[in-house]
């Protein structure tokens, strides 16, 4: 059982013992320096003297200022004091920082030849030992900087300009149709050096925090957003006419249209056309994990989610009335991608059913490319569900040219093996077959090794059929039903090459961090930031987090010990290319994911996250500080990130310490947190300030 945290006390102290006793102590000491200062005063000028005599009265002094007095380079300073002493405080600063810097050369040198001597004289255990003890050597002298330091040394991060407000790095479709890319393949991503934003994005003028789930998924505010009322009112798609304009907020129905009929006599219906009696019975028949391509605002995700489906949105860029933006606003997964030149950035064998309804995609052309591309990430005995204007429509209203797209995609369907279940109207299901047997007698071959990639990252659509190469090709029939698919058996560990141990320690001590972490949070966000609206808040921090974006997933621990522990939460499992690769896996549990390379921007839009939680993540991407920064990392943090969002990191205690020296700039509230069982690593803990642009004027 993994021992409890402790808040950090200004920025990175621990308290221990008996907190009042000690900060009675603290206050006594601070009375105390005081009185010397005022006998002293009238005969010395120097406030450096009282710096070094007592360094928590320094730190106390910069966050709890007199009226009397102001502060310089994080030094208290009395008003009376004269030019000239201030010119002596210079000189003695300077003093002070050139001292520092000898002390840290020579503790570099002494440090360097003691590991030499160490190297070859002792033995393995002394060196480790040592090793902490330089680490704690450089986060002393690290303290003892911004001591001398003060608030200057951290520079402010400058705030974006208004156009910045939904800002999608990697996604500018302007810029893709200049030069000349067209059928699709404007919506492309493409990563650049002007890809980035160095400042940080302002939330719109009108920007509120978004209702509690789960409020929050059937009304949102219109101001969080980038739509206007028009285009709620104009709204072409009938996917998307789910919603209705109420003064300052959109209010989505399940009432409303969809289809021919409501999103529950829909979603009954592909139930019937699978042969079950309802939408209720799809967990019992394998289904847990749906991909919507083109959702609309994500009313079938939202409809599903009750019943214990997960429903992962993707649609392509748009910079308005965006199908993403929305639905992730209603506390629901989406992501920001589009597969007309390059495959889908999930692993083969994802998804136990594919859904798009009226989602624009020319399904017919490319030699039925993006058929084959559905058929890669969607699982063996999974579902495809197709809802068209040109599907199955009766032969007096079928023209030629919707005669011939709907054969091709049937013809194309076939040659994948698929098993066409049922025609509805304008709905068709197809079955993904549950053995390879059929796919060596069909027109399209099987992708050879070099070209199945199990987890491609962006790689070039393919033509051949993939993911049969795949040791996790097993039937969703097979599979365990959900909740019981979380909990992976020895056998399918063994596919992943993970020991059983191994995966049950790691879900044990998320349990416990977990617990940690809530504990942590309930009174900051309780006591310290009361600012949720609600005459009467619930017991902390019930469904104050519902996004949540996991930068480093691991085995995806995190998401299965939230889950235990019943918060009303979905999490984004990221698992960085510059890591092992278990996105496999974690999709195997039942849970979301995509892999990514953190030195580019996540393909969201800005302010879709609650809560954005690493653990090791800083020291993974230290390797790659060629390619870009720590700061870039936390700039597209906080563009991620909601206003009253959430950071929590975990790492090791340098990097820590450095990234708490960023956050300061980011204009964010960070604390760090001790971690008892643990003397190598530190939490910290952060919340991200609302901060609205102001309005332009006309």
């Amino acid at each position: 059982m993994a021992r409890p945290l402790h808040r950090g006390v200004l920025g990175g102290g621990r308290l221990s013992g008996n907190i009042q006793d000690y900060l009675e102590d603290t206050q006594m000491k601070i009375k105390t320096d005081k009185e010397d200062f005022d006998k002293t005063s009238k005969t010395s000028s120097d406030p450096v003297s009282l710096s070094l005599r007592n360094p928590f009265q320094l730190l106390l002094s910069e966050n709890t200022p007199s009226k009397q007095d102001s502060v310089e380079n994080g030094f208290a300073v009395s008003d009376q004091f004269t030019s000239s002493s201030r010119n002596r405080h210079l000189l003695t600063l300077l003093i002070l920082k050139f001292s520092l810097i000898l002390i840290v050369i020579l503790g570099l040198t002494v440090s360097l030849l003691w590991t030499i001597s160490l190297t070859t004289g002792t033995k393995s255990p002394m060196i480790r030992g040592y090793r902490r003890l330089q680490e704690q050597l450089v986060s002393d002298l690290w303290d003892i900087g911004e001591l001398s330091l003060g608030a200057n040394k951290v520079k402010e991060s400058e705030f974006c300009s208004p156009e910045f407000e939904n800002f999608v790095p990697c996604f500018n479709t302007t810029e893709n149709l200049e030069l000349g890319l067209t059928e699709g393949k404007e919506f492309d991503r493409r990563c650049g050096p002007m890809s980035k934003q160095n400042c940080l994005i302002l939330a719109p003028p009108k920007y509120k925090v978004p209702h509690r789930w789960p409020t929050g998924r059937d009304v949102i505010w219109i101001d969080n957003v980038k739509i206007t009322a028009q285009e709620v009112l104009s709204s072409g798609s009938l996917t998307k006419r789910m919603m209705m304009l109420d003064e300052d907020q959109i209010s989505f129905s399940f009432a409303s249209s969809m289809v021919d009929d409501n999103i529950e006599d829909y979603s009954h219906q592909i139930a019937e056309m699978i042969g079950l009696r309802n939408e209720s019975y799809l967990v019992q028949a394998g289904v847990r994990a749906v991909l919507d391509i083109g959702c609309g605002y994500g009313s079938l995700g939202a409809h599903l989610f009750p019943k214990q489906i997960l429903t992962m949105c993707i649609a392509h860029y748009e910079s308005s009335d965006s199908q993403v933006q929305i639905t992730l606003e209603r506390g629901l997964p989406a992501i920001v991608g589009s597969f007309a030149s390059k495959q889908l950035p999930f692993p083969s064998l994802s998804f136990d059913m594919i859904h798009t309804a009226w989602d624009g995609v020319q399904w017919d052309k490319k030699d039925g490319i993006y058929l084959i591309e559905v058929d890669r990430v969607l699982r063996p005995g999974g579902y495809f569900v197709w809802t068209s204007a040109f599907a199955n429509i009766p032969d007096s209203v079928r023209d030629k040219e919707n005669l011939k797209r709907w054969d091709f995609v049937r013809n194309i369907a076939k040659d994948l093996c698929w098993d066409l279940l049922s025609q509805q109207d304008k709905t068709v299901v197809w079955k993904k077959p549950s053995n390879k047997d059929c796919y060596a007698s069909r027109k399209h071959v099987i992708c050879k090794a070099g070209h199945d990639v199990e987890s491609p990252y962006y790689h070039p659509l393919e033509a051949c059929i993939g993911g049969t190469r795949s040791r996790r090709w097993i039937p969703i029939e097979e599979r365990a039903t959900w909740p019981s698919r979380a909990t992976l058996s020895s056998k399918e560990l063994a596919l992943h090459g993970v020991l059983a141990d191994d995966f049950a320690e790691d879900n044990i001590n998320w349990k416990s961090a977990v617990r940690d972490y809530w504990s942590l949070l309930s009174p900051l966000i309780f006591s310290d930031h009361p600012k949720r609206p609600g005459d009467e808040d619930p017991i902390p921090p019930y469904n104050m987090v519902r996004n949540v974006l996991d930068m480093n997933a691991h085995f995806g621990g995190f998401n299965s010990a939230l889950l235990d522990a019943r918060k009303s939460v979905w999490v984004m499992n990221v698992v960085p290319t510059s890591g092992v690769n278990h996105l496999p896996l974690i999709l195997d549990r039942g849970f979301l994911g995509v892999l990514h390379d953190w030195c580019e921007a996540f393909p969201t839009y800005p302010r879709t996250y609650d809560m954005v939680h690493a653990d090791g993540l800083l020291s993974l991407e230290t390797v790659k500080q060629s390619r870009c920064s720590t700061l870039d990392l936390f700039y597209e943090i906080d563009r991620l990130l909601r206003p009253e969002g959430w950071v929590i990191l975990r790492d090791t205690t340098s990097l820590i310490q450095s990234a708490r020296a960023i956050t300061a700039g980011l204009k964010w509230e960070a604390r760090v947190v001790e971690i008892e069982s643990n003397n190598d690593e530190k939490l910290l803990v952060c919340q991200k300030p609302l901060i609205r642009s102001q309005a332009s004027s006309l």
